[in-house]
């Protein structure tokens, strides 16, 4: 079946999406017989008989037969002149480095402006406020774990460095503050952020009135799945005195009953580094719209505002609906660990 010749007839250009590129190789594969229609159909989500019809319209007008047949035509529903000159004014001024779907939200929110994602995808492409990022390959892709079934049963915790006050934090002598340290744990059940904090580092004294304060308000998790760092976990290798010696925060969890899981990469405890790359996008942004400088300042707005935020819009319902957290006995409590 010769379907250049529909392709090369004319030289028009079509804009494909990822979803329009797989059509394309899927039934050039179908049409060499390297896999069948099933399999086709599989591949694409359609039917059997779905595929077959987006088939013949591939062997008869090549990639224009499997595009939408609105490409490339003005919609019913399309967006005002005047009206495109407002949002992209908007975008420019106020968000002139949000994605898209944030920058959709806050058109919505601040302005009253309700249009979709995509739409407001398009308007900044079209006028070079967003660029398309290529999909990234993956030769070897990471097999997610499956997540635990009951909320409490593990938390996955971790810390981050970064500039997320951009400037605006600084010290008693009016000096800049350009990296500080936000905590944070996620439920792995759910993916809800269960607590975070801003602090100056993840070292053991943080740490400790981070779960401190944790247990006090939802209870103590049954396990904790963390970094392999110094703070968390003594290392034998690098403690020639005392190999058995274990860290104040190793001792306090055994002795309250809390179960310590060592990560050993990264990928590991893809929850939370997915989270905090989510983070480190939007509640950046969400600080700077806020004006907020301190950290005091800072923790209120994600206790009260931005956690309940994410947590509706992102977490997810668990296996189980139990709340498995429990309180600590009257011999427990970290804080007598310290």
């Amino acid at each position: 079946m010769n379907i250049q010749k529909a392709e090369t007839k004319t030289k028009e250009t079509f804009f494909m999406t990822e979803a329009d590129s797989l059509k394309e190789s899927t039934l050039r594969k179908l049409i060499a017989k390297t896999i069948n229609g099933t399999q086709a159909a599989e591949i694409l989500q359609l039917s059997v008989r779905q595929v077959k019809r987006l088939k013949k319209r591939f062997v008869k007008k090549g990639i224009k037969g499997i595009l939408h047949k609105n490409r490339g035509k003005a919609s019913n529903h399309s967006v005002p002149e005047s009206k495109r000159k407002e949002i992209i004014k908007i975008i420019k001024t106020s968000y002139p480095d949000f994605g898209p779907t944030l920058a959709c939200e806050k058109l919505t929110e601040l302005h009253n402006i309700s249009l979709s994602a995509q739409t407001i995808r398009t308007l900044m492409v079209d006028n070079d406020l967003w660029k398309v990022k290529p999909m990234a390959s993956k030769k070897f892709p990471h097999v997610w774990r499956a997540r635990k079934d009951c909320l409490g049963q593990m938390q996955q915790y971790d810390g981050s460095y970064h500039n997320w006050f951009e400037g605006r934090l600084k010290n008693a002598l009016g000096e800049i503050i350009t990296i500080n340290c936000l905590l944070c744990s996620i439920d792995d059940a759910t993916g809800k952020i269960t607590y975070a904090k801003f602090d100056d580092n993840e070292g053991v004294l943080p740490t400790m009135a981070f779960w401190q304060e944790y247990i006090e308000i939802l209870g103590k998790p049954v396990s904790i799945y963390l970094d392999k760092g110094s703070t968390y976990k003594n290392n034998p290798r690098k403690n020639a005195v005392n190999v058995l010696e274990l860290t104040q925060f190793q001792r306090a969890c055994r002795q309250t009953g809390i179960n310590l899981i060592h990560a050993h990469s990264p990928q590991a405890k893809g929850r939370v580094e997915r989270l905090f790359q989510t983070l480190q996008d939007r509640l950046i942004k969400e600080l700077r719209l806020k004006n907020i400088s301190t950290i005091a300042e800072a923790n209120i707005f994600l206790t009260k505002v931005f956690i309940p935020w994410f947590n509706r819009k992102f977490a997810v319902a668990p296996k189980n609906s139990s709340d498995i957290h429990t309180g600590l006995s009257e011999k427990e409590g970290l804080i007598n660990k310290m």
